[in-house]
């Protein structure tokens, strides 16, 4: 099963770096020198590391140059876990984990998530509810419990977050 790690930017220098915006609660184990990602159609060795500007500097073996760099520009870093794996952290969690937990909204199950959104500015639930699809920031604000044992994700209502013509209304 792949899970999302990453985000490449924009190309760092003439050398090939690359700055990726982490997308795993587990950067250093992700992106130790040595280790492997999956971007596009290929198989990426990170050579080194560093941070920068709060994102990662990253190195590929097989990334040489600028060039090279700027042609990966956009593109998702993925790795390869097994189903069973869990991350190491309490509130951290796989996509594959999240879709099709029952979404609950004050104590009322409406609906379920249908795919996490890796979006630039943070994560995003993409979930059926009531017959619409919504986009919910996956931010601990307005997703305050994720309980995979009973298969439910908790979301608190705002308006307009679950229902557009709400916002309308609550102005």
């Amino acid at each position: 099963m792949r899970v999302v790690v990453g985000r490449i930017g924009r190309a760092h220098g003439i050398r090939g770096d690359l700055s990726v915006d982490p997308r795993t609660d587990e950067p250093e184990k992700r992106f130790a020198p040595g280790s492997s990602v999956l971007c596009r159609d290929r198989v990426l060795t990170v050579a080194a590391v560093r941070p920068h500007s709060g994102k990662l500097l990253v190195t590929f073996d097989e990334v040489p140059d600028r060039t090279a760099a700027e042609q990966l520009h956009g593109a998702v870093l993925e790795v390869e876990v097994d189903p069973a794996d869990v991350p190491d952290e309490d509130d951290a969690f796989y996509d594959h984990q999240l879709v099709g937990l029952r979404v609950l909204v004050d104590g009322t199950e409406r609906g379920t998530v249908l795919e996490v959104l890796h979006l630039p500015a943070h994560d995003s639930l993409l979930l059926a509810v009531d017959g619409r699809r919504v986009q919910v920031p996956f931010v601990e604000a307005i997703v305050p419990d994720v309980d995979l044992a009973a298969g439910t994700l908790t979301v608190l209502d705002r308006p307009g977050l679950l229902n557009p013509e709400e916002a309308d209304e609550a102005r």
